[in-house]
């Protein structure tokens, strides 16, 4: 059973940080592009940064340049989403995906495995 695990979300105050993990279960998070997305109430769901299997070369939204940072450790088929100076409007529930990244694209295009979200909420 192929499983993905968002984890590491909460409440955080305007400013502050956290560390989102995707963990792969029955796949090889190294063989594929890793993105995480977020979707807020009543809005749809957008791409967030993405992290590619062969080059490790990082993409991020404009919302988030600067401020996020998306890596890898393969020995723990890990991927990670470090996110600094969170605002308000970060709020959402946060997924991870794998697959196939093509930026010229939709970044959900070619994702093959999907997770559970983690509910991330930045607010005084």
């Amino acid at each position: 059973e192929v499983q993905l695990q968002a984890s590491g979300g909460g409440w955080v105050q305007p400013g502050g940080s956290l560390r989102l993990s995707c963990a792969g279960s029955g796949v090889t998070l190294d063989n594929y592009a890793v993105c995480w997305f977020r979707q807020a109430d009543g809005k749809e769901r957008e791409g967030v940064s993405c992290i590619g299997s062969r080059d490790s070369i990082t993409y991020y939204s404009d919302s988030v340049k600067g401020r996020f940072t998306i890596s890898s450790d393969n020995a723990k088929n890990t991927v990670y989403l470090q996110m600094n100076s969170l605002k308000p409007e970060d709020t959402a529930v946060y997924s991870c995906a794998a697959g196939y990244f093509y930026m010229d694209f939709s970044w959900d295009y070619g994702m093959n495995y999907w997770g559970k979200g983690t509910h991330v909420t930045v607010s005084s």
